[in-house]
């Protein structure tokens, strides 16, 4: 995966110029706050479909399948048939979230 640094150089140029009576200060939260653009901090685990599956982008096709398989039998809703009704639904909105990673998977390694 490629190192952004954008974030970092303009979070510490606009962290020096909005706090003027302690420019450093500024840019140092400016910097810190840039890293954490840069690092995704902020994106929800939807915008990356391998951090739902415990992967990184360098995962082998095989090791895609294995996680998949691994997660889909522990939240399987059928699994649960004697549990509490929001169990059950915690359990199926797991899947469906698992399900839509693995399918986001298959469509960007197709490409």
């Amino acid at each position: 995966m490629k190192q952004r640094w954008y974030g970092k150089l303009l979070g510490f140029l606009a962290g020096a110029a909005l706090l003027r009576a302690n420019p450093l200060l500024g840019a140092l939260i400016g910097l810190l706050i840039g890293h954490a653009f840069d690092s995704d901090w902020f994106k929800s685990p939807r915008d990356n479909p391998y951090r739902v599956l415990g992967l990184t982008e360098e995962a082998t096709d095989a090791e895609v399948d294995l996680a998949y398989r691994r997660l889909i039998t522990q939240y399987h809703p059928d699994k649960l048939t004697g549990a509490a009704d929001e169990l059950r639904r915690q359990a199926e909105a797991k899947a469906r979230e698992i399900n839509g990673a693995y399918d986001r998977i298959q469509t960007l390694r197709k490409r």
